[in-house]
């Protein structure tokens, strides 16, 4: 299962900040986490950057948990977390989406995302790249714990 082939990482608070600000995330933005895990990337979206956000994860666990704390924080009216298997739920209302799976799934998901996104719709990987697709930025940086990062923006034509 997906589950099993995708462990479970979560990405550093610096991070996470950068690489919504590299998407340049606004307040009409909908932003969709691929594999959401706690739902930082979610929780940050709304909360920083005042965007709406989706986020998709097939760990009931860590569903529970950042659906929990969704509405924990109030921010469930401009947030949810799908449980489900992110290749059986449309991205098409994403404007936004954020990847830390590896190389391989960015792979298998990328006709998905050629198909269903609109033109325009950035899409930020986290240390893995979309293959077959150009870069408009990669950005290499440490976070705060030294550990070093790279980050691949693409825009959809």
């Amino acid at each position: 299962t997906l589950l099993k082939q995708v462990p479970y990482v979560p990405t550093p608070q610096d991070i996470v900040d950068k690489m919504l600000e590299l998407a340049k995330v606004k307040s009409d933005d909908v932003v969709y986490d691929l594999g959401s895990g706690d739902g930082r990337f979610v929780i940050t979206a709304v909360q920083k950057f005042g965007a709406h956000a989706v986020g998709v994860e097939i760990n009931p666990d860590l569903y529970r948990q950042s659906s929990a704390r969704l509405k924990e924080l109030g921010l469930d009216d401009r947030a949810h977390i799908v449980c489900d298997d992110m290749f059986y739920v449309t991205v098409r209302p994403a404007t936004v989406v954020i990847l830390y799976l590896l190389t391989s799934f960015n792979e298998k998901l990328r006709p998905k995302l050629e198909r269903e996104l609109h033109s325009g719709t950035r899409i930020v990987a986290h240390d893995f790249q979309v293959p077959g697709w150009d870069a408009e930025q990669v950005v290499d940086l440490n976070s705060k714990n030294g550990i070093p990062h790279k980050l691949y923006l693409y825009v959809r034509p």
